[in-house]
């Protein structure tokens, strides 16, 4: 009923009059209300922020009177306790806003679709051009709070206080960036009523911490998960290197790395414990297509494969990564080149009944659905969700990575810029491969390779800048991502 709408507007009006003085203490506040419900948190906040003495004033394109519902009678109380406000029927200026030392955005909430409609718009720059630290109350106004997209302008806020649990839109990008640090409130909406089955999922330290791997103490080399990773080529030996190195720092007990005959002795030389095999190769210095029965031969010896880091797509080697993916009953990674083998023929990839995950960046995947890497950034959650299935985890890779399988979604919020560089993604697939030998399912492997991998970018990042990390270091760095977990 109303009273308890009601209820739950008052609590999310106190719940960013608290942050706003714990930020910023009560000085000088300009509340922006817009006419709906969004709205009437705002006239709560500005109440509360007024009766705890703060100069607050309220600049509204609707007089309190002509706002309906609870927002409306938010807003008459406000105004009976002797809150400030100004009506703008039409646009404003940031002149309005200047001088105060927080503006609290309560213009448009979760209902937006499409740009803000004029004049807020204009109201929308203001908050931006104030000079102000800026908290938005739910969502920035101008970010669809389901997608994350911004069609026109949005609110660029220093803080979100948001109810219950975090918008999809501003975790995504790029609402992501829009909405600054992001305070969840719980005014007391039932857990029931916040999520449904398939609802893309946000998981805290204890849900990673479930999946790590914890050898038993009489555990050998055989018993840690032993990973076969088929990759590289004379022009790319180093992405097989790095896979490598990520499945060993991710707890693999043993791996070997199958590479073609040439490249034996670079991999050798850079890597010490890790049993490097040569396999056919065509004068390219690519897999030879006979390579994929002396893989499947071997594979039965292994608890998972990871395929196609640097293995280029020379037709050999295509059709190698083409026959493996059909035909290897063990766990499998595939990435890069061992999906760009598909071309458009992803159908492949759904009918395998072993685990599976992929790793492909937007172009990747765009490839396989035949569509475009801008489009895909479009729509990360649905595109994300297009190419998985029940043993199919798909991880597609960029700022905010997604992985899906099963009809479940997990966004990563570890990483940063300092993973957009080559080779990173190498490490990822050696991280999931090693997951997968150790026992996890296909969308805990995904999920929990992916976060990891962010973690780590994010410890090289702080030791080094984020301007100078490179895929060798991630490695290294993957003990403190595994280590916080505990």
């Amino acid at each position: 009923g109303a009273g308890t709408l009601r209820a739950l507007m008052e609590r999310a009006g106190e719940a960013v009059a608290r942050e706003v003085v714990t930020r910023a203490g009560a000085g000088k506040v300009a509340v922006v209300c817009g006419a709906g419900n969004n709205g009437g948190d705002g006239w709560v906040a500005a109440r509360l922020l007024h009766e705890a003495g703060g100069q607050v004033r309220v600049l509204t394109p609707v007089a309190p009177d002509g706002v309906a519902g609870d927002a409306g009678d938010a807003a008459r109380l406000a105004v009976a306790s002797g809150v400030a406000f100004t009506v703008h029927s039409g646009a404003i200026d940031a002149d309005g806003l200047c001088g105060h030392e927080v503006v609290i955005d309560a213009l448009i909430g979760i209902g937006l679709t499409g740009p803000a409609r004029p004049p807020l718009g204009s109201w929308i720059e203001a908050v931006n051009r104030a000079g102000a630290f800026v908290v938005s109350v739910d969502v920035p106004s101008g970010v669809d709070a389901t997608s994350g997209s911004v069609d026109g302008s949005a609110v660029e806020a220093d803080l979100t206080v948001t109810f219950s649990a975090p918008k999809i839109g501003c975790v995504l990008f790029p609402g992501a960036r829009h909405a600054g640090e992001i305070v969840v409130a719980d005014i007391g909406i039932p857990r029931s009523l916040l999520g449904g089955v398939g609802d893309p999922e946000l998981w805290d330290d204890a849900d990673y911490r479930a999946l790590v791997p914890r050898p038993a103490l009489d555990v050998h080399k055989g018993t840690r998960g032993r990973v076969l990773i088929v990759a590289g080529s004379g022009a790319f030996p180093g992405a097989a290197a790095l896979a490598a190195l990520g499945a060993q720092r991710a707890g693999a007990g043993y791996v070997t790395l199958a590479v073609p005959d040439s490249v034996v002795p670079v991999l050798q030389s850079k890597l010490s414990s890790v049993i490097v095999t040569g396999l056919p190769e065509e004068p390219s210095r690519t897999f030879a297509s006979k390579v994929a029965d002396a893989v499947r031969e071997a594979a039965s010896e292994f608890d998972a494969v990871v395929l196609g880091p640097g293995m280029t797509v020379a037709d050999g080697a295509s059709r190698v990564a083409r026959s493996l993916a059909g035909s290897l009953g063990v766990p499998l990674v595939i990435d890069a080149d061992g999906l760009n083998a598909f071309g458009t023929q992803a159908e492949a990839l759904l009918e395998r009944t072993y685990p599976t995950v992929i790793t492909p960046h937007p172009g990747e995947l765009a490839r396989l659905l035949g569509t475009t890497a801008a489009e895909i950034q479009t729509d990360r959650i649905s595109y994300g969700r297009a190419l998985s299935g029940p043993h199919l985890a798909c991880v597609l890779k960029g700022a905010r990575t997604i992985v899906s399988c099963a009809g479940r979604q997990v966004i990563t919020r570890s990483g940063n810029p300092a993973l957009a560089t080559a080779g990173t993604g190498d490490v990822l697939a050696g991280v999931a491969g090693a997951l997968l030998a150790q026992g996890l399912g296909p969308l805990e492997a995904g999920a929990l390779a992916a976060h990891l991998h962010g973690r780590a970018g994010d410890h090289a990042s702080r030791a080094l800048g984020v301007l100078s990390v490179v895929a060798e270091d991630i490695p290294s760095h993957l003990s403190s991502a595994i280590r916080e977990l505990g």
